[in-house]
């Protein structure tokens, strides 16, 4: 939807993209938001996470000057964006409840005396009365909403507060808006449409892609195991590994600890100042792996996060892709890991029936987390399955587990039928380990009570493993032979497509390497992803590294916020001789030329000699 020739005032753009943020071109789809925006037009901008969404209204406030307001949902995401653009020297500030009443009237005479460029607040600020009004006195030029589908019912993330922000719009006096997200779908969009525009805006929709992403899934096999290994594997990386509850985060930290991994716990249930120090020592030095709830996620602005490992099934696939898209963010090599299991798929389906969504929502919710299912048993590429969902086609990514190693199917009929056969024969009553336990032909209270040991299903399977049998089931699951009960005790029925495979109707085909789950698993988890970074350049980086995280803790800020990744990676690579020679180096603007040029030169010279 971009326009055959872009204005004038791209051009200072540009100037200023490089001076201010020290960025020698803008990231694909960037120029003609920024453009839409200079040129006065209502904005939606739909963008993968990492793509650069905030530039597309940080540029045009620098340029054009007056007040741009930016809805954020979180306070630490606000911190760090203001320490972000205060680096960059960029008068900024933000309205929230963290700050002390001293701060918060220091950030009101800034306003009043118009020397704000960008304000930063929660809805729940911006709707009171007193905000209101001190905006309106104000030259409120650009309202930038951040996180946009959180208006939606059909967002991941729905927020009432944010239904307010149409209102809100227009008792600013229709002022000019643009609306950000990573993740949104068509009903999504729509609802963001009709409840933040009067009219139709500009839509930009950007490619969902994430290609320096590695997408990686694995059936459960002692899921600790598995997380300790993968993560073992990158030791003194950044990464994230989400978990369902927060007895679990706190206990894979713990075992990551006693492996020799400087890990942390986060969840909303830890004491405000112990989250908030983990919070804060994740975001200031390198290496610390965060193991937390869905909590910890939405405005994590670290760029240089690995890897991210979900050690229990996320909710749905944009929830999914939200939570992956937090690795990689400074464009380097990043993996993904996400283990999954019957358990999983009982668990989110049980908490969207348990919701007290409408019975359409519940509708809506079924369907997402079917896809997230297919997107587990993926027979081909999983970056096609992926961006299939999202209405995209593409060719195999060759950056995926199944492009990687291969996807080999067998036929599996027999075995579905001998499953289903042991389904129908208990009166479709029991749950997954009881039906195994039949099948692989073991013995116990339960089997004789119910007097299953005499039925002809009674060992006919004892030829396949225990988890071999769980993946038939989980394969039949996502292929639609068969149904949970949900609000039981997860026992199993037959579908009309199962009852066409167990009749000899139809073949059943299943993923051989999901058949065999946990067989070679510690070699492919084991698999190491390297920065661009060549071995003569490995010593220069992590003293880079060091004088960044020095830094950073000195003035309380996380690390990135000195300089990404990225910049020190080059900085490496090209080895500057000069102040001026630094000006060639991604990321560095004048002002951190200025602020930090000399102590970091002077790391690299002393490197060389």
């Amino acid at each position: 939807m971009a326009k055959a020739h872009m204005s004038r005032d791209i051009d200072s753009a540009r100037a200023c993209l490089k001076a201010t943020f020290g960025f020698d071109s803008f990231r694909p789809g960037q120029a003609e938001i920024v453009d839409a925006v200079l040129s006065g037009e209502n904005v939606l901008a739909v963008m993968p996470t990492g793509s650069g969404k905030s530039l597309c209204y940080q540029l045009p406030a620098v340029l054009r000057g007056g007040l741009t307001v930016v809805v954020s949902p979180l306070i630490a995401l606000m911190r760090d964006q203001v320490g972000q653009l205060r680096e960059y020297g960029i008068e900024a500030a933000s309205l929230n409840s963290a700050n002390d009443a001293a701060a918060n009237a220091d950030v009101r005479r800034a306003i009043r005396a118009d020397r704000l460029r960008l304000l930063y607040m929660a809805p729940e600020r911006l709707v009171r009365e007193d905000t209101l009004e001190l905006l309106a006195d104000a030259h409120t030029t650009l309202l930038a909403i951040d996180e946009a589908h959180c208006v939606s019912q059909w967002g991941h993330d729905f927020r009432p507060e944010y239904l307010a922000l149409g209102r809100i719009r227009r008792e600013l006096g229709d002022v000019q808006t643009i609306a950000l997200t990573a993740t949104a779908d068509a009903p999504t969009r729509q609802d963001i449409e009709g409840k933040l525009f009067a009219e139709r805006p500009r839509i930009f929709m950007r490619s969902f892609d994430r290609p320096n992403l590695r997408l990686a899934m694995r059936p459960k096999d002692n899921a600790r195991k598995q997380v300790e290994r993968f993560v073992a594997a990158r030791k003194g990386q950044s990464g994230i590994v989400y978990c369902s509850s927060r007895k679990r985060t706190e206990a894979l930290a713990e075992a990551l600890q006693k492996a020799g991994i400087r890990a942390l716990a986060y969840h909303a249930g830890l004491d405000g100042a112990v989250r908030s120090a983990n919070h804060d020592t994740f975001l200031q030095e390198d290496g610390v792996v965060m193991c937390a709830t869905v909590a910890f996620g939405m405005g994590i602005d670290k760029p240089d996060v690995r890897f991210v490992v979900h050690a229990d099934l996320p909710s749905n696939v944009e929830s999914y892709y939200q939570e992956i898209g937090r690795a990689g963010r400074d464009g380097l090599p990043a993996e993904t890991l996400t283990l999954f299991g019957l358990d999983d798929f009982r668990l989110r389906r049980q908490q969207i029936e348990d919701g007290d969504a409408s019975d359409e929502r519940k509708r809506v919710e079924r369907q997402r987390f079917n896809a997230l299912v297919a997107l587990c048993e993926a027979p081909r590429c999983r970056r096609q399955t992926l961006l299939a969902y999202f209405g995209e086609s593409s060719g195999p990514c060759g950056n995926c587990d199944l492009c990687a190693e291969g996807v080999e199917t067998v036929d599996a009929t027999t075995e579905a039928r001998k499953a289903m056969s042991a389904i129908a024969r208990t009166g479709e009553r029991f749950g997954t380990e009881h039906l195994v336990a039949i099948l692989t032909g073991q013995t116990g209270e339960a089997m004789t009570r119910h007097g299953h040991d005499r039925l002809p299903t009674f060992g006919v399977g004892k030829d396949r493993q225990p988890g071999e049998w769980r993946s038939i089931f989980r394969q039949m699951y996502a292929a639609g032979l068969t149904t949970l009960d949900i609000a039981g005790h997860g026992s199993w029925s037959i579908t009309d497509e199962g009852l066409a495979v167990l009749r000899g109707e139809k073949p059943f085909e299943a993923r051989k390497d999901a058949l065999w789950a946990g067989k070679g698993e510690k070699k492919k988890e084991g698999t190491r992803a390297v920065l661009a970074t060549a071995p003569e350049d490995a010593g220069l980086l992590a003293a880079l590294k060091a004088l960044r995280t020095r830094i950073a803790k000195e003035i309380r800020q996380p690390a990135y916020v000195v300089f990404a990744d990225r910049t020190l990676v080059e900085m490496a690579a090209i080895g500057p001789k000069t102040l001026d020679d630094m000006r060639l180096v991604h990321g560095i603007g004048e002002a951190k030329l200025g602020r930090y040029g000399r102590a970091f030169l002077d790391v690299v010279l002393a490197h060389r000699d």
